[in-house]
């Protein structure tokens, strides 16, 4: 079985997904003639300063929105994922990890206007939107698009109790459980409870949470991230030039060695910087499209700006970390079978870093936080793809359900989990991309008729 899931998981998420990825942000790149680096100023106005079109349609501001989305992106997938770079590709993966972020921003960039200008309104007032409601919508071709975004919401929805909470809930329990000897099922039963909290309140009570919860989590790790670089300042030097030097550089190696090693760097420093950051994947479209805004252009100036803060920031910060540390703790995030253990060594290695066992408790609680972020943004995500697939009658009996297994993920065997939800994830994106390429024109008149309006000075200025 566990074989059987991993040819899957290789299947969709190997270099032809990656090279998709990295070819979709190339692409609307072109496309949109850098709009990424013209409008991030406007985008980071809008997002931590503006923050907020009270009188617009929507559910949440559009920073909370943003922190929605980072809540699924900054927690296990980013941790992991960079280790795993590091380990597979080596210094010079985190070079290809911050070209792969700037291409991601306008991958992001798209799914956010899509996302807004095809989001419904529901029975119940809330807005509904992402990949399945642009997929159906913008796509009218003898019935291909609603195909699509049923294969989005079903993937979507599993990877949500999969990914989105058995294997977050697995990570909270080890996170604690390496301090202070919990039983998971204990730790889990606790997780459930503050989840459910956040969780059955809807997306408000998500957009009020993510707002206060991820800035103060993310503040607290950069803080822990620059202690340990400050103490390890006499490394940083090294780090730096492994870093530059290994991603363009293969002599240390010969002939076709080098060539893989370059290879290696590139293929996984890639696919950490579209793997953080969720692009193409389509989840970010489902956080943005709850956003109160009168423009797609606005929120998706927002939303692209994620990338920003998971992979360049948050990303950078712990590959850094990794790197000034030592080389010994690279191959040990690697995590062997059980992805988790790769979670835990990266925790030991910030761990030991700091003096004392409150440091241990600190960084094992930042780690847990994180992941608990990431359970409560899937939660959602996973409600809306639901709603989608069976109506909004769906939603409350899915929170129930997803809030009830939490304490079951905290003491499952998680690489059969997380494998299949690997899987799921790919195969949802394989559709988004294909509505992306398909809606592409839509997404450029989106962004020149908000660029070029003159009529209305708010807009003009960003």
């Amino acid at each position: 079985m566990i074989e059987a899931a991993a040819r899957l998981r290789d299947a969709t998420w190997g270099l032809p997904l990656i090279l998709m990825l990295a070819g979709m942000g190339l692409y609307l790149t072109i496309l949109l003639r850098g709009l990424q680096f013209r409008g991030v100023l406007r985008g980071l106005d809008l997002a931590l300063l503006r923050r907020d079109e009270p009188e617009a349609e929507g559910d949440v501001s559009h920073f909370q929105a943003l922190m929605t989305a980072l809540a699924s992106t900054v927690g296990t997938t980013g941790l992991l994922g960079v280790a795993t770079a590091l380990a597979a590709g080596g210094p010079g993966a985190l070079v290809w990890m911050w070209v792969a972020a700037l291409l991601a921003m306008a991958t992001k960039f798209a799914e956010a206007v899509l996302g807004v200008r095809f989001r419904e309104t529901d029975e119940r007032g809330v807005k509904s939107g992402g990949p399945m409601y642009y997929l159906e919508n913008g796509l009218r071709w003898g019935g291909l698009g609603r195909a699509l975004a049923l294969v989005f919401a079903i993937c979507t929805a599993l990877a949500a109790l999969g990914f989105g909470n058995g294997v977050q809930a697995y990570a909270v329990a080890a996170s604690v459980g390496t301090v202070s000897g919990l039983p998971p099922l204990l730790v889990g039963a606790v997780t459930a409870t503050l989840a459910g909290i956040v969780i059955l309140g809807g997306v408000r009570s998500i957009g009020r949470f993510a707002g206060v919860f991820v800035p103060v989590v993310l503040l607290v790790y950069l803080g822990i991230a620059g202690w340990i670089l400050w103490v390890n300042a006499a490394a940083l030097p090294e780090a730096l030039r492994s870093v530059f030097g290994a991603a363009f550089d293969g002599r240390a190696a010969s002939g076709g060695v080098a060539g893989y090693t370059l290879s290696q760097a590139l293929r996984h420093g890639a696919a950490s910087g579209l793997l953080t950051g969720a692009a193409g994947e389509g989840t970010g479209a489902i956080a943005a499209a709850t956003a109160r805004t009168r423009e797609p252009v606005r929120q998706a100036l927002v939303a692209m700006t994620g990338p920003l803060f998971d992979t360049l920031l948050f990303g950078t910060m712990t590959g850094l970390v990794i790197l000034a540390l030592g080389p010994a703790s690279i191959p040990s995030a690697m995590g062997g079978a059980d992805p988790t253990t790769g979670l835990l060594a990266v925790q030991g290695s910030f761990t030991g870093a700091l003096p004392g066992a409150a440091g241990g408790w600190l960084v094992a609680l930042t780690f847990a936080a994180l992941a608990f972020g990431t359970i409560v943004a899937w939660a959602y995500f996973g409600e809306r793809s639901v709603q989608y697939v069976v109506g909004a009658r769906a939603v409350l009996p899915f929170r129930l359900l997803f809030v009830g297994i939490i304490p079951l993920g905290s003491v499952l065997p998680m690489h059969l989990l997380w494998t299949l939800s690997d899987a799921l994830r790919g195969l949802a994106a394989l559709p988004n991309l294909l509505g992306l390429v398909l809606l592409s024109g839509i997404v450029v008149r989106e962004a020149k008729s908000w660029w070029g309006r003159a009529a209305d000075p708010e807009d003009a200025a960003g």
